[in-house]
């Protein structure tokens, strides 16, 4: 060996931190040598002892790099023969002995071994060359993309060949498998850039053309090659005695969570062109075929240039990629501080090697388009490139280049340390006076570099980093201030593949559990896997909307619910182009919905399964008051004027009343209306909606079904329980009674099909009814319920009028009054309903006996207390607990009942149907106490605000142990209480109030009541 054939620098300039270490690994390495038993190479081991700068690189080495000295004496005869070439030729030699070994091998385990040894000798070999400074970063990335590709092509020609043996592939040249298999593998990153750092990984893309893959098995080729994807991956990565080869990541396949391992060229393509991201663009950038057959995967991405490469680029997409770039930026640090060098990461974190990819892809994304000369893969290239076409000064292209060139051999000096893949530097000042001595930093700084701090171990070096991370922050942060829009996104980044770690610290800090989780829903989104999110433009404007919409769902009180809900939304919004323009353009709205699917999970599954009601948020009226009952007349006229048939009718009417619904019911969460003003909104609603179906039904009726009309007939629907109180909630069926009248006992419509008037008025109420409830594409529009008709479920559908006005003469019983006293007619015949009006109130005028009628109220109330069980003792069930809602009710209607026969007329309106109008009234009249009053409006107030609350907050019983925490903040919000304790005894106290009031006023019954002090 000559002393030239080997040309490292001398100096070495790198030197051993731990000498102590590197003596002993030279001793133990000579003692090795001389155990040698071929004497040429033993000769050659006692000849490298006698050269001083063979020794000193060595020295350097082992002293640093525990992971290099294993290396070392692991495979003593060898060591002289790194010195006695070249590291090129040593590199060539190595390679060919890779392939040699590979076709020799016979089976896996002798191929993996070969993989390994050949492995663990390339990495000495550039570690050699190094630190010794005969390789430039250039040269030595070049060698490390040169084995993976020499591995990675070794092995799928290797299992090709395998494959063809089976009989599963019939390949047209065995001596050449890959040419012509139909297979091709892509190296992405740095491996495609020639760029591979010392301990990296390599993700690669795997597909296949399924045209040009000669399968001949018995299954598909894509298993076939599934199988080859599997035990490739098992070749370079799995751990043995021998060590490993190169981890391998397949995840920048598109849409890794849903694709194969192996992905079709077609499949691929059809991917990009409609669900590309950009930064799938940026990732494709760099891509090559490194293994399989190299022209078909070359031909393949000469197909994929139009997306990767995009001539015009709109705002939406400039956006994007600005979006991007905000938060890489935002992830490594937008201030002014310092950093600290110990446990800085070098790639990730501020001033790192992304920021100078980042800084050079980016661009490249907006211009390479159109300035073809931009379309490069190396980064250092890119930088030139972008200062010779005047998109950055010459200076900065020099910074970066130097920062980059730095940066990047510091990363490989902590990776060959112990073959970690790792970027972060010590968390010592002992591990980064190491690194400066790998670096070869032990002497004075560079010219120009002001030290940072006073003198010490490894200064120097901490001068030069610290510049280098400045000067990349510096010219990042530039570029990052020409973006357009402000933003406070925090450190959250979801593009790419893997979890990027402070993402996930920063959901973690946001209040979300389960980061990876988050994260993985987030990408999802991304991957376009929701029909709304197809549109290349929606998943731009994304993008641009995520870091406040996780912000507004980190604000609710339970942001992992919240976010499933919103993710349920998503999935079945058919478009997301407006929806996500409307949020970003009105942060309001944001906030909102984000309080809808972390408050009101009801509400939010409502939205999620009607999600164009959505469109109603973007009128301008939405937040404000609902429309009273002209207004919607007017409204619901307008729609169904645009009907082109009964079947638009129906669609047209869910629509606008689930649309009206939300809105009352977003307004009932954000504590913007009352029970009182709620109610009565639902009752409009549902009212005009019954009045605009009742002339579309007759309609039908008549023309459709060809019965004609009634001559001198009439019709009214008479509204019970919440809708005629008009003290609804959202969830509240509709109480109805149709009273008809017609002049001759003998009438029979007038039409092609005509009814007896009895049979005409039966069949179009039930007509009316299907109307209001059968299933549309709509959905229902409400449930009707037709047990308060005169003689219930078996009496008929529709009542004439003096059927109607015997029954409650004669045959009603006390309760049945009750409920009479609620009566309000919401549509029909105007002449009809003050008949039926002046009948009611004949009947509730009526004289009564007051222990009689309160026997009866005691007996219902009892009744139902049954009918219930044992849950009326819950204060939570506000309607049926004792001391409830229901029993304000029962006070209210009792009262009515006993003393409306004292007022003729009832001049003072204690016949009112709403049960607080009513109370008010007798409170008046002088039948009800002021104390007693006032007591029972405000726990009929207190119980209604939070029913109403609940109602669009949970389907089923509001329980306090499991309901969102969302949903108990807006129920503390309405009550006024600190806490659900102090809510559950203010119930409790109500409760009993109320419980005493109707024992003092209607009676005592058998059952206890809720003990507390009484309000």
């Amino acid at each position: 060996m000559s002393r030239s054939a080997y040309p490292y620098k001398d100096p070495i300039p790198a030197t051993a931190f731990d000498e102590q270490r590197a003596a002993s690994v030279l001793a133990d390495l000579r003692q090795g040598g001389e155990a040698l038993e071929d004497p040429v190479i033993s000769a050659e081991f006692a000849a490298l002892w006698d050269d001083p700068a063979a020794v000193a690189l060595l020295s350097a080495i082992f002293g640093n790099s525990p992971f290099l000295g294993r290396l070392a004496l692991s495979d003593v005869d060898y060591l002289p023969l790194f010195f006695a070439a070249t590291p090129q030729d040593n590199l060539e030699s190595l390679l060919d002995a890779l392939a040699q070994g590979l076709t020799d091998a016979s089976d896996i385990d002798a191929a993996m071994a070969q993989l390994r040894l050949s492995r663990r000798r390339v990495a000495f070999l550039v570690a050699l060359a190094d630190v010794g400074g005969v390789w430039n970063l250039l040269q030595v990335t070049s060698a490390l993309s040169q084995f993976a590709d020499a591995a990675i092509g070794g092995a799928v020609r290797w299992l090709l060949r395998q494959a063809g043996q089976k009989g599963d592939l019939a390949l047209p040249d065995m001596t050449q498998p890959d040419k012509g298999s139909g297979l091709v593998v892509l190296g992405m990153g740095k491996l495609g850039a020639f760029e591979l750092n010392y301990s990296s990984d390599v993700d690669l893309i795997i597909l296949y053309d399924d045209e040009a893959a000669p399968y001949t098995g018995k299954r598909t080729a894509q298993d076939c090659f599934i199988r080859l994807a599997q035990s490739l991956v098992k070749m370079l990565q799995e751990l043995t005695r021998d060590g490993y080869v190169l981890r391998t990541d397949l995840r920048l396949r598109p849409d890794p969570g849903v694709m194969p391992a192996v992905v079709s060229m077609r499949a691929a393509e059809q991917y990009y062109e409609s669900l590309g991201q950009n930064w799938e663009r940026a990732a494709m950038i760099k891509a090559r075929p490194v293994a399989g057959d190299l022209a078909l995967g070359a031909a393949y991405l000469e197909r994929l240039q139009p997306f990767i490469w995009r001539r015009n680029l709109d705002y939406a997409a400039i956006a994007d990629i600005h979006a991007i770039m905000r938060k890489i930026h935002s992830h490594t640090g937008a201030g002014s501080g310092g950093i600290d060098v110990e446990g800085h990461n070098i790639k990730l974190g501020r001033g790192g090697i992304r920021d100078i990819e980042f800084f050079a892809q980016t661009q490249q994304l907006i211009a390479g388009g159109r300035q073809p000369e931009l379309r490069l893969s190396a980064t250092c290239e890119t930088l030139r490139a972008l200062a010779s076409g005047g998109w950055i000064d010459d200076v900065v292209a020099d910074e970066m280049i130097a920062a980059y060139d730095f940066l990047r051999q510091l990363e490989h000096r902590l990776q060959m340390i112990a073959d970690e893949q790792t970027q972060t530097m010590p968390k010592t000042a002992e591990g980064v006076a190491l690194l400066a001595c790998f670096m070869g930093y032990d002497g004075p700084a560079e010219p120009d570099i002001e030290p940072a701090e006073p003198a010490g171990p490894g200064q120097d070096f901490r001068g030069v980093l610290l510049h280098h991370l400045d000067r990349v922050h510096h010219h990042h942060g530039l570029l990052f201030d020409d973006a357009p829009g402000p933003t406070d996104t925090g450190n959250l980044i979801f593009f790419g593949t893997d979890d990027d770690p402070e993402t996930l610290d920063q959901l973690a800090a946001m209040g979300f559990e389960g980061a990876q989780g988050i994260s993985a829903t987030v990408r999802g989104w991304h991957h376009g896997r929701y029909r709304a999110l197809r549109s290349t433009r929606a998943r731009e404007l994304l993008t641009t909307l995520l870091p406040a919409l996780l912000r507004a769902i980190a604000d609710t009180a339970n942001p992992n619910a919240t976010l499933a809900r919103f993710d349920r939304f998503l999935s079945n919004l058919p478009t997301g182009v407006q929806l996500f323009s409307m949020l970003t353009a009105r942060p309001n709205l944001l906030e909102l919905l984000a309080e809808i699917m972390g408050s009101a999970p009801h509400l939010a599954n409502y939205l999620a399964e009607n999600s164009n009601v959505v469109d109603a948020m973007t009128s301008a009226e939405f937040l404000g008051a609902p429309p009273r009952l002209t207004a919607l007349r007017q409204e619901f006229a307008d729609d169904l004027d645009q009907a082109l048939d009964f079947q638009d009718v129906l669609d047209l009417t869910r629509r606008r009343v689930k649309e009206r619904k939300f809105q009352i019911g977003v307004q009932i969460l954000g504590a913007t209306i009352d029970a009182d003003r709620s109610g009565e909104s639902y009752a409009d609603l549902a009212e005009t909606a019954v009045g605009a179906m009742l002339p579309k039904v007759g309609e039908a009726f008549a023309v459709g079904e060809r019965h004609g009309v009634l001559k001198g007939g009439a019709m009214v629907v008479l509204a019970m329980g919440k809708l005629g109180s008009r003290e609804m909630t959202g969830e509240s069926d509709l109480d109805l009674i149709f009273v008809y009248d017609y002049p001759d006992p003998d009438s029979v419509s007038v039409g092609d099909r005509p009814l007896p008037a009895q049979q005409y008025y039966s069949r179009f109420s039930q007509r009316l009814i299907n109307a209001l409830t059968v299933p549309t594409a709509e959905g229902k529009l409400y449930e009707v319920d037709m047990r308060l008709r005169p003689s219930g479920n078996s009496g008929p559908v529709a009542t004439r009028f003096d059927g109607f006005g015997d029954y409650q003469r004669k045959e009603a019983w006390t309760w049945e009054h009750m409920a009479l006293s609620r009566a309000r007619i919401i549509a029909g015949d105007d002449a009809l309903a003050d008949r039926v009006r002046q009948t009611i109130a004949e009947v509730l005028c009526r004289p009564r006996d007051r222990t009689t009628t309160a026997e009866d109220v005691i007996a219902m109330r009892q009744r139902l207390v049954t009918k219930a069980g044992p849950g009326n003792s819950n204060p939570w069930d506000l309607k049926m607990v004792r001391g409830g809602l229901l029993d304000i009710e029962f006070i209210a209607q009792f009262l009515q009942l006993v003393h409306a026969p004292e007022v003729p007329g009832d001049k003072l309106r204690i016949l009112h149907p709403n049960t607080c109008k009513a109370l008010s009234n007798l409170t008046r009249a002088g039948d009800l106490s002021r104390v007693d009053g006032d007591c029972l409006i405000e726990a009929s107030g207190l119980y209604r605000d939070l029913m109403a609350l609940f109602r669009i907050a949970v389907a089923g019983d509001f329980d306090p142990a499991t309901a969102p925490r969302g949903m108990v903040n807006a129920a503390l919000r309405i009550s006024g209480a600190s806490d659900l304790a102090q809510l559950e005894q203010r119930l409790l106290a109500t409760q009993a109030g109320v419980l005493e009031i109707f024992r003092k006023i209607v009676g005592d019954t058998a059952e206890t009541g809720p003990k507390a002090e009484p309000c």
